[in-house]
């Protein structure tokens, strides 16, 4: 089953991810090191006690790899995860025109 998913963290910021086998358990490979800067951010009792949430946005079993990947995409942009502000996606890169 291929997914197209939303992780959302603690810092109120998300990431648009795909899967291509529809793993429960995969969460993506955003930049850590953003989310790492981030949560140095939040107050210490949320960085003990915090859950990360993840919300399948659309699924096909038929679908191609390269259908999965134009859905990413347009879900990036719907969501504007990629915006520095929104989201830790870093590609493709962010325009202020983009909305």
């Amino acid at each position: 089953m291929k997914q197209i998913y939303k992780i959302t963290y603690p810092t109120n910021k998300i990431y648009i991810g795909k899967d291509s086998v529809g793993s429960h358990r995969y969460f993506g490979s955003p930049d850590l090191y953003l989310i790492n800067k981030d949560f140095e951010n939040l107050p210490k009792e949320v960085r003990m006690d915090y859950t990360v949430r993840k919300e399948i946005l659309w699924e096909s079993e038929t679908a191609t790899e390269r259908e999965l990947a134009e859905k990413e995409i347009e879900f990036i942009r719907k969501y504007q995860s990629n915006n520095p502000e929104i989201g830790y996606n870093q590609w493709p890169r962010f325009k202020t025109d983009q909305k």
